[in-house]
């Protein structure tokens, strides 16, 4: 199955998830044994745009007719997210957390809105000092080079050998 196809049947996994949690009943437990109500993050406290969320909906109970379900983000353990859809939660281990960020990450990619050519203002991020490095030569001279982000994992990158070049030119530069 070639990328294409991957992101296809995620995207459509995705809707027919977000479907299936809006006539989830009332009945089923909403959030984690033991996990704090207090930390229960909205959307408007994650890394998500408020502007993409629907009015939210009580912990619980299935969205009214015609509402999107609302995402919810809690980490009620150090090593332990959990991720509530219209009332349905999931817990997330660091390996469940790790697998649904390259699952985002290569259905963004694919994506026809691209990414801001420029860091957007106030933009906050975690930074991987001195990154765990991997490296591989292909016969037309480009180079991929694959970093180790402590938040993303393992990111590639594919560089031509003009673009290796200005990278060296603008890291040794003074």
């Amino acid at each position: 199955m070639n990328l294409t196809d991957q992101l296809g049947t995620l995207e459509s996994s995705l809707d027919e998830l977000i479907s299936a949690a809006a006539f989830i009943p009332a009945s089923i437990p909403a959030s984690i044994p033991g996990s704090p109500e207090s930390s229960t993050a909205s959307v408007a406290d994650s890394a998500v745009e408020p502007a993409t969320a629907a009015s939210p909906v009580a912990e619980g109970q299935p969205p009214v007719a015609g509402e999107k379900p609302t995402l919810n983000v809690s980490r009620p353990e150090k090593n332990l997210i959990a991720m509530t859809i219209g009332g349905v939660t999931v817990p997330l281990s660091p390996e469940g957390v790790s697998e649904l960020i390259e699952e985002l990450s290569n259905a963004r990619a694919s994506m026809d809105v691209e990414q801001p050519t420029g860091l957007p203002n106030g933009w906050q991020f975690v930074a991987t000092k001195n990154p765990v490095m991997a490296t591989q030569r292909y016969a037309n001279g480009d180079r991929l080079l694959v970093l180790r982000h402590t938040g993303h994992g393992w990111v590639p990158f594919s560089f031509s050998p003009d673009t290796i070049i200005e990278m060296y030119a603008l890291l040794t530069k003074r």
